[in-house]
C-alpha cells in the first residue's frame, strides 16, 4: 500500500509545484526564447487556466470511467508535455506544452485523492494516508521557488520542465502495475466537456484582451474583440450549464449565500495573490540582481509563511468563527502588498523582500482555509465534493485574471524602460493595486459572508464547514463523516 500512497502523492507533488516552479526561471525562459513581457505571463497563465478550467471535469472523468485509468493518462499527458516544454525552441511551443501540462493536471489531480480514499479502508490508515497526501501537495507549492531557482541555477530553465519526465516515468511503471481499478457506479455517466471548454475559453479570451488593452488601448478592436468574445463565450457557458442534465458547474449552488460569498471572496483574493510569486521573482532577478538560486532562497521564508497561515487558521477559527478569520487574512494580505509597492531599486532582502513577503503569505495561508470552510458550510453531502472543486477553481481562475490586469498595469507604466527604478515602479503599482482589489476583497468578506453567530457549527467544531448546514448540525457522527470524504474528493 505504501507504494498507492507514493504514486499518488508524487503525482499531486508535481502538478502543485508546477504551478509555482516556473516562476523564478522566468528570466531564464525570456532571455532563452527571446520572449516579451506579454508572452511571459502565459507561461504560467497558460498552465493555470487549463489546470482550472478542466480541473471538475478531471474529477468527473475519474468517477465515471474509472481512478486507476484517469491517474495514467492524466500523469502521461502531463509527463510528455512537460518534455515538450523543456525542449521548445521558440516561445509558442513553450506555451502550448504548458496548456497541454496544465490539461494533463487537470485529469491527474482529483484522481489522486480519489485514488487513496478507495484503496485504504475507513479509518486510521485512510485518515493518515490523506494527511500525508496534504502535507506533499503543501511541499510542493511551498518548494516551487526554491527547486526552481536550484534547477535554473546549477542546469538550466529547461530542467524545471524536464524534472517532471523521469519522475513521471517512474510513478507511471509503478501505478501501473500496484494500482487497482475503482469507479463510482453512482456518478453520472456523461461529461460535460462544452461546458469545461467554454468556461477556459471564455477566461482565457479575457485575459488575452486584459493583456491586448496595455499596447492597443481599451477602445480598440484588438482589445475590444477578444474581451466581447470572453463575455460572449462565458454567457454560452452559463446557458449550457443550466440546460444540460449533469452540468459542470450546477448553477443551483450559487443560490446558497455562504457558497456565493465564499467563492466571490476566492476569486478576487486569488486575483489579488496570485501576482505576488510573480513580481516577485521579477524584482528578485530583474532589479535586485539576484542569481536564479539566491532568488529561489528568498521565497523560502514566504513558503514557511503560508504554511504557518494555512496551519494557523482552523485554531483561531474555532474561537472568533470562519468569517473573522478570514477578513483577518485578507487585511494582513493587503497590509502585505501595500508594503511590498515601496520596493524600489536600492532595497534589500529583509526590508523589500522578506518583511513584506512573509506578511502577505502569512495573511494568504490564514484567508485560504476559511474560505474554504465557508463555501463548504451549507453544501448538502451530495454536493459536498463538487462545492469543494469550485473553490479551489474560483481561486485559481481568479489568479489568471488578475495576473493578466496586474501584468499589464505594471507594463503600462515601465513604459518599456529597462533601468531597475522603472521596473521597480512598475512592480509596485501592481502591488497597490493589488493592495485595492484586496480591501474589495475585504468588503465582501465582511458585508457578504454569513455572519458568525448565524454558524454555530463553526465555533462548536474545528472540522465545521466539512459538513451540511446549520439545520442539520446535530447530524450523528457517522452521517458527516462521508461528507468530509466528498469534500477530499474535490
Amino acid at each position: 500500500m505504501w507504494i498507492v500512497v507514493l504514486a499518488a502523492c508524487v503525482g499531486q507533488f508535481l502538478v502543485v509545484l508546477d504551478v509555482s516552479v516556473v516562476n523564478v526561471a522566468l528570466p531564464s525562459m525570456r532571455t532563452g526564447l527571446g520572449m516579451d513581457a506579454a508572452g511571459l505571463q502565459w507561461v504560467v497563465n497558460g498552465y493555470t487556466l487549463t489546470f482550472a478550467g478542466f480541473m471538475l471535469l478531471g474529477g468527473r472523468a475519474a468517477d465515471i470511467f474509472g481512478r486507476k485509468r484517469v491517474f495514467l493518462l492524466g500523469l502521461a499527458l502531463f509527463t510528455v508535455a512537460s518534455l515538450l516544454g523543456g525542449l521548445a525552441q521558440e516561445p509558442w511551443q513553450l506555451l502550448a506544452a504548458r496548456g497541454l501540462q496544465g490539461t494533463g493536471a487537470a485529469v491527474l489531480a482529483p484522481a489522486t485523492l480519489t485514488i487513496l480514499s478507495t484503496s485504504f479502508p475507513q479509518g486510521r490508515a485512510r485518515t493518515r494516508a490523506i494527511a500525508t497526501w496534504g502535507a506533499v501537495g503543501a511541499g510542493g507549492g511551498a518548494a516551487g521557488g526554491f527547486v526552481g531557482g536550484v534547477l535554473t541555477d546549477v542546469l538550466s530553465w529547461r530542467w524545471v520542465l524536464l524534472i517532471n519526465v523521469p519522475a513521471g516515468a517512474l510513478v507511471l511503471v509503478a501505478a501501473s502495475l500496484w494500482l487497482t481499478e475503482a469507479r463510482d457506479p453512482s456518478a453520472p455517466r456523461r461529461l460535460d466537456v462544452p461546458g469545461a471548454v467554454l468556461a477556459t475559453a471564455g477566461l482565457g479570451a479575457l485575459a488575452w484582451g486584459i493583456v491586448r488593452t496595455e499596447s492597443a488601448g481599451w477602445s480598440s478592436a484588438d482589445a475590444l474583440v477578444p474581451l466581447a468574445a470572453g463575455l460572449v463565450l462565458l454567457g454560452a457557458f452559463l446557458a449550457v450549464e443550466a440546460r444540460t442534465a449533469a452540468p459542470l458547474m450546477p448553477l443551483r449552488l450559487f443560490r446558497r449565500r455562504a457558497v456565493s460569498a465564499a467563492n466571490a471572496a476566492m476569486f478576487v483574493c486569488g486575483g489579488a495573490m496570485f501576482c505576488m510569486w510573480y513580481f516577485m521573482s521579477l524584482y528578485m532577478q530583474n532589479v535586485l540582481h539576484y542569481s536564479p538560486l539566491q532568488a529561489g532562497l528568498g521565497f523560502v521564508p514566504q513558503s514557511l509563511s503560508i504554511v504557518v497561515g494555512a496551519k494557523t487558521a482552523p485554531y483561531l477559527m474555532t474561537r472568533i468563527g470562519a468569517r473573522n478569520v478570514a477578513l483577518a487574512g485578507v487585511l494582513l494580505a493587503g497590509a502585505g502588498t501595500l508594503w511590498q509597492s515601496g520596493m524600489h531599486a536600492g532595497g534589500g532582502f529583509l526590508g523589500t523582500v522578506t518583511g513584506p513577503g512573509v506578511t502577505m503569505a502569512l495573511g494568504a495561508g490564514m484567508a485560504t482555509t476559511p474560505l474554504a470552510s465557508a463555501a463548504m458550510s451549507q453544501a448538502p453531502p451530495g454536493d459536498a465534493g463538487l462545492v469543494s472543486g469550485l473553490a479551489n477553481t474560483s481561486r485559481t481562475m481568479g489568479g489568471s485574471l488578475g495576473l493578466a490586469a496586474l501584468s499589464t498595469v505594471a507594463t503600462a507604466r515601465i513604459q518599456g524602460a529597462g533601468t531597475p527604478e522603472a521596473l521597480a515602479s512598475g512592480y509596485g503599482l501592481a502591488f497597490r493595486t493589488a493592495t485595492g482589489i484586496l480591501v474589495l476583497c475585504a468588503l465582501l468578506v465582511l458585508f457578504a459572508m454569513p455572519r458568525p453567530e448565524r454558524e454555530p457549527e463553526e465555533r462548536g467544531e474545528p472540522g465545521a464547514g466539512q459538513g451540511g448546514p446549520g439545520d442539520r448540525g446535530r447530524q450523528r457522527k457517522d452521517e458527516e463523516q462521508p461528507a468530509a470524504g466528498h469534500a477530499d474528493k474535490g
